[in-house]
């Protein structure tokens, strides 16, 4: 009796740790079985086009599936590489069908991607600290505002807008919950570098040759200030959907990657030639004031010392540029667009965006309630055949968002803005090893806010390259306010880096 007591007592327990283990695993491999069964129904149901872009979809979300339950610091650059090239999938699956779609179930991978953030948030979520839960409550007071007038207004195409609202900012509690320490910070803007160095080069390529996917998309989708689908008369979009998006994933990339050595990617200065080479030849004007304000902005809120290294990394940029361009195919048109940025006085579209203020701003002052999420944008094809509707091309991002948000919802969007930057600054004004990344917060902070002169770049991918920046900074703030008060979630972050 005594030997079965001390074999009893012997007896324990699974830990916690072995019980997660176990039950991800059953996940893992419940989903290994079931998915390609789901694949294979879906397959037999939908026509071959939507099978065809089904199976892609699957493959794209599967692995975020598996990143989101076990390893949370690579998922963000899966997600950001789902971003740049989803654009460049379904361009080639509609010309390997032969067939263009105005609206895609591809369009839909970078949003599913990114709204796997989620699960590691709901499994976390007792640890987002109050300065985060402000932040997220204002935002999503606005958004549910938006939300109920959009749905009253716009229908269905207010539910994917609402989307590309929602999915950027899961980064602001995704960061609060997960712990990045300086070298997973490091590691992640080393990736970012990396992917932004091979949509560059791909550019180039479509720059130079034009392939014949991106050719027949061109042709197919009626947007006229692209260029023609010809070498050397082409605005490069790359593997995104357009020269905008482009020429944004390319300036958030660009800052940090001029700013830090470590930052800069495996090519180093090659790196940062390539991507500045291909934000040239997009020809978006409005990306170089947002890359400006950015590094002016990190540069001012610099210690002194470290003021003139950038500034001398700025100036060698500047030459090589200076040296390069004059020799690229195609210089002069790239020279011209650049040299308008000296007389926007003369400019078209500087004008044009003068006169939609003026004529927009009393019809928003006429209708203070607003049009609702929806009405604005990319959502605007959904509920009008694949076209864009009246305010599918907005060129002022204030406007968009009094119109999306009425006066009523914009006060809490900005109010959430506000009380955004409160954090930052708080942060940025402490001096330890982890400023550089409240720094880099502020100047994407600061290029969000400018770049509202011409489009509202919070939803979509601007937004969650936005708030993937600024979910950096934040989160850094958190780590260290709670070591230095000694809280529980301190304790949690603790025993998280121990692993």
């Amino acid at each position: 009796m005594k030997m079965l007591d001390r074999e009893e007592n012997s007896l324990s327990l699974p830990s916690l740790t072995s019980v997660k283990s176990a039950a991800v695993m059953m996940i893992i491999c419940g989903a290994a079985l079931v998915l390609p069964l789901v694949i294979g129904f879906a397959s037999a149901k939908l026509s071959a086009t939507n099978s065809l872009q089904g199976i892609i979809l699957a493959g794209i979300l599967f692995p975020a599936f598996l990143l989101a339950l076990l390893n949370t610091r690579l998922l963000i650059p899966y997600t950001l590489l789902v971003w740049a090239v989803a654009p460049e999938l379904r361009r080639i699956a509609d010309w390997y069908e032969g067939v263009y779609h105005s609206v895609s179930l591809l369009s839909l991978a970078p949003l599913l991607t990114g709204a796997t953030l989620a699960i590691p948030v709901l499994k976390e979520i007792h640890k987002i600290r109050k300065s985060s839960t402000r932040i997220i409550l204002l935002f999503s007071i606005a958004l549910a505002y938006g939300a109920l007038i959009g749905l009253a207004k716009n229908g269905v195409g207010s539910v994917y807008d609402l989307a590309n609202y929602i999915v950027p900012l899961l980064l602001i509690p995704f960061f609060a919950v997960t712990h990045f320490g300086p070298k997973d910070i490091d590691r992640l803007l080393y990736a970012f570098a990396n992917i932004a160095v091979l949509v560059a080069a791909y550019g180039i390529v479509q720059y130079l040759t034009v392939p014949p996917w991106d050719a027949f998309w061109m042709r197919h989708a009626d947007m006229m200030s692209i260029g023609t689908p010809y070498p050397l008369e082409i605005r490069v979009f790359s593997t995104l959907n357009s020269p905008g998006p482009a020429a944004t994933f390319l300036v958030f990339a660009l800052v940090p990657m001029i700013l830090e050595r470590k930052w800069q990617g495996t090519l180093r200065w090659l790196g940062v030639l390539l991507v500045v080479v291909c934000l040239l030849t997009t020809l978006v004007r409005s990306a170089w004031l947002v890359l400006l304000v950015m590094l002016l902005v990190y540069i001012a809120s610099s210690p002194s010392r470290g003021k003139w290294k950038t500034l001398l990394q700025l100036v060698f940029v500047a030459a090589a540029l200076f040296w390069i361009v004059p020799k690229l195919p195609g210089a002069e048109g790239l020279v011209a667009r650049m040299e308008t940025l000296t007389s926007v006085q003369e400019d078209h579209s500087y004008n044009e965006r003068l006169s939609l203020w003026t004529n927009m701003l009393p019809m928003v002052a006429g209708n203070p309630v607003g049009q609702g999420i929806g009405s604005v944008g990319q959502g605007t094809k959904l509920g009008n055949g694949g076209e864009l509707g009246e305010y599918g091309v907005m060129d002022n991002g204030v406007i968009a968002l009094l119109l999306t948000f009425g006066v009523l919802g914009a006060l809490f969007f900005f109010g959430a803005l506000g009380a955004v930057i409160k954090q930052i600054m708080v942060r940025v004004t402490r001096k330890d090893s982890l400023q550089p990344y409240s720094r880099l917060a502020l100047a994407a902070w600061m290029g969000a806010v400018v770049s509202l002169v011409s489009d509202n770049g919070f939803p979509g991918l601007k937004g969650y390259l936005i708030w993937m920046l600024v979910g950096l900074g934040l989160s850094a703030k958190e780590i260290t306010e709670s070591r230095k008060k000694g809280t529980p979630h301190a304790a949690a972050q603790r025993e998280i880096t121990s692993r």
